[in-house]
């Protein structure tokens, strides 16, 4: 099947020029993940906190990038996180991942790995076309565990039913559970660097293949 298109609205193109998304779709068998990958999500948890304190953290490159581009949207990076970051502070703090399910624990370790927040979306909860643009004051959003988030000014997707994803929290509506049979994710690399993109579409396709039943992961770079 042809990816999706994803539209990044002109107002955000003009304040982040450098944005690139990488785009992934797969369909999935989605199940409690395997001894296998709760041992490596486990292992990746395990990096002493004086190796990942939260300065060596801000200053990874895909997570500095994220931060910049929130301040230039007018969002303030350490009230509403890069959910990445988030996933590497509560490591470096001794807590681990969270052991969700196989497609959304892979998409957490990709994410740590390369320091993208990884956007996760159960691809038949998405209506219509898709965009990319900037959050507006009252905008309603339900995020994952968070309840109503203030999505103001921070960057959002949206279909034709309104916000559904942002690289801070993904939304309940559109959340990846046991009944998902195809995803969507989207890397926002707000450093616009291909290759470092290109490589952590490669990370999460290989950690689908090789943890996910079912998977058969396609992806671009837009």
């Amino acid at each position: 099947m042809p990816l999706p298109q994803i539209e990044i609205q002109t107002l955000l193109h003009n304040k982040l020029p450098n944005l690139k998304l990488g785009i992934l779709y797969s369909p999935v068998l989605v199940t409690p993940s395997g001894e296998n990958l709760v041992s490596v999500l486990d292992e990746q948890t395990e990096q002493p906190a004086r190796l990942l304190d939260a300065e060596t953290i801000r200053n990874m490159e895909a997570v500095k990038s994220a931060r910049d581009a929130y301040k230039a949207l007018g969002k303030d990076p350490n009230r509403y996180r890069p959910a990445a970051e988030s996933l590497l502070r509560r490591i470096s703090k001794g807590k681990g991942l969270y052991h969700v399910n196989s497609v959304v624990d892979c998409l957490n370790l990709a994410s740590v790995r390369t320091g993208y927040s990884i956007c996760g979306y159960d691809f038949d909860k998405i209506e219509g076309d898709v965009s990319l643009g900037i959050g507006n004051a009252g905008e309603l959003y339900e995020g994952i565990g968070r309840g109503q988030l203030n999505i103001e000014n921070l960057p959002v997707f949206r279909d034709d039913k309104g916000a559904f994803g942002t690289p801070t929290s993904d939304s309940v509506r559109t959340l990846i559970d046991e009944d998902t049979e195809r995803v969507l994710m989207i890397i926002p690399a707000f450093d616009g660097d291909s290759e470092r993109l290109k490589a952590a579409l490669e990370l999460l396709s290989d950690l689908l293949i090789k943890y996910v039943k079912g998977a058969s992961p396609e992806f671009q770079i837009k």
